[in-house]
């Protein structure tokens, strides 16, 4: 499939209504992972900023709309999402570039440019140990066929002298992360994130930079939802969460 039809598509309001963005019906939707990657990005205006495997398009979306100006490249090995992640960018005017492609083979022109920022949401689960979804935009998504260690391979020869590479992820995959950049990226930077204070993590932020010399630093894990416990079917995102995903505010890894 090349495209989605217009009927297996919603539209859908992200930050705050900010953004407009399609999703597919049925397949692989979004949920609040790529926009705590984008608010979590430094990046600053005229900056070069590549999604891998930008899917639909959102966390490089929302972290346009929080920086405007910047150039954005997008990344998507699948047909039908880089072809969406087109018409969003349209939809909400945000110049964007998105290259369809497998990540480990791109494009030469492509793996000519150096960029000041890498995002990234890889897939969550190790193809070898995990049932493949019925869809197959939700089973890349899930799983892939490229690894961890591709994923850090790519960025870390796409980014130019002191950029970073900003990453989210599940905290069980870290010790995957952290052999893959192997001392290619440095000054490496950690951030926890908990459903509730005093809960495991069930997300990590990684952060690393080209020729970065800095020790390893571990941030206090930031807690998504407010209390001990869900108590009501509204929402209780933390007021540091909550601007984050209403108002395009960056999520600094550090207090």
């Amino acid at each position: 499939m090349t495209s989605f039809a217009a009927e297996d598509l919603t539209e859908n309001a992200f930050l705050g209504g900010a953004l407009r963005l399609l999703q597919p019906r049925q397949g692989y939707r979004a949920g609040i992972d790529p926009v705590l990657l984008a608010a979590a990005c430094p990046a600053k205006e005229a900056d070069r900023i590549l999604d891998l495997g930008c899917g639909s398009g959102i966390a490089g979306l929302c972290l346009a709309r929080r920086v405007p100006g910047v150039e954005l490249t997008g990344v998507e090995i699948q047909p039908a999402y880089a072809d969406l992640a087109r018409r969003n960018a349209d939809l909400n005017g945000i110049p964007a570039t998105i290259v369809e492609a497998d990540l480990r083979n791109l494009p030469t022109d492509l793996r000519q440019r150096q960029f000041d920022h890498v995002i990234a949401n890889p897939p969550f689960f190790d193809p070898s140990q995990t049932t493949a979804a019925t869809d197959p935009g939700r089973a890349i998504a899930r799983s892939g066929e490229a690894s961890l260690a591709d994923w850090i391979d790519i960025a870390a020869r796409r980014l130019a002298p002191r950029g970073a590479l900003t990453l989210i992820h599940k905290p069980e995959r870290l010790p995957q992360i952290l052999a893959a950049l192997g001392g290619r990226l440095g000054s490496l930077q950690i951030a926890p994130l908990s459903p509730r204070a005093g809960r495991d993590p069930t997300l990590i932020l990684v952060r690393a930079v080209k020729d970065g010399r800095a020790p390893l630093r571990l941030a206090a894990a930031i807690p998504l939802h407010e209390g001990l416990r869900h108590l009501s079917d509204m929402d209780d995102y933390t007021d540091k969460i909550s601007k984050v995903l209403r108002k395009s505010a960056p999520l600094p890894l550090w207090n």
